[in-house]
């Protein structure tokens, strides 16, 4: 794995107890950040941060990121733990039920758009101004290749992250006068613990989709994410970053 310099740096990685965003924290840490792991899971999420701790300074912080108030606590107890915030991933989502769209539930949509989509934002809003204030700043949104094409059957889930590539493309424009990039991934899917909200119908439907014939490696979707977040990412900013193993290129 190629050496980030990260150095210095705070990290926010939200849904960061499992999966991609574990990961991320992973060689966030590796690469001498500070990481502050944001998760729903209190138990899980201080059960990551024990383990990780090895690795440098990481800590735990129980929030929901579709609560504005508790996305705000999170980060006043970042900025005093750790002593500021110089990367955002915004990971944290969930994939729903496996259902046509006439017969979705809606609180089920609700609950998905609230969270991967109206989370995202709660994030950013929170810690936008941060960034502007010391101008600097990096911002990585996990999307998802079904945000580019829209996965049958995951209508609610391919909505909100077709929002989350459009979000970061207009936060990247407004930000763009500042040291801040704020770019997007398109991962196809990745063996983590979402894949327990899925049919195996509909995990086969993605696999199939995939010229590579396999999925995603977390670790693979990390190390894109940390060169994205380290300084020599300078120009490149409202962007998606392809991650569908030649699925969805543009």
């Amino acid at each position: 794995m190629n050496q980030i310099d990260l150095k210095n740096k705070t990290a926010v990685v939200t849904g960061g107890a499992q999966g991609i965003g574990l990961a991320i924290a992973e060689i966030f840490l590796e690469s001498g950040a500070l990481v502050s792991l944001w998760d729903q899971d209190e138990k899980l999420v201080n059960e990551t941060a024990q383990r990780l701790s090895s690795k440098g300074n990481v800590e735990a912080v129980v929030m929901d990121v579709a609560d504005l108030i508790s996305v705000e606590n999170a980060v006043r107890q970042t900025q005093t733990a750790l002593g500021g915030i110089d990367i955002l991933i915004c990971n944290a989502g969930i994939s729903g039920p496996t259902e046509k769209l006439w017969e979705y539930p809606p609180d089920a949509w609700q609950k998905i758009i609230d969270i991967n989509l109206t989370g995202v934002f709660n994030c950013l809003r929170a810690v936008t101004p941060i960034m502007i204030e010391q101008n600097y700043g990096r911002i990585v949104n996990v999307a998802s290749v079904a945000g580019k094409e829209g996965n049958p059957s995951a209508s609610a889930y391919s909505s909100s992250k077709a929002g989350v590539i459009a979000l970061t493309k207009s936060l990247g424009k407004e930000l763009a006068q500042f040291d801040i990039a704020v770019n997007c991934i398109t991962p196809a899917a990745a063996k983590t613990q979402i894949f327990d909200q899925m049919s195996e119908e509909h995990i086969q439907y993605m696999l199939s989709k995939i010229p590579r014939e396999r999925f995603l490696k977390v670790d693979e979707a990390a190390s894109m994410v940390a060169w994205l977040c380290s300084s020599e990412n300078s120009f490149t900013t409202a962007g998606v970053f392809d991650l569908s193993g030649g699925r969805s290129t543009y």
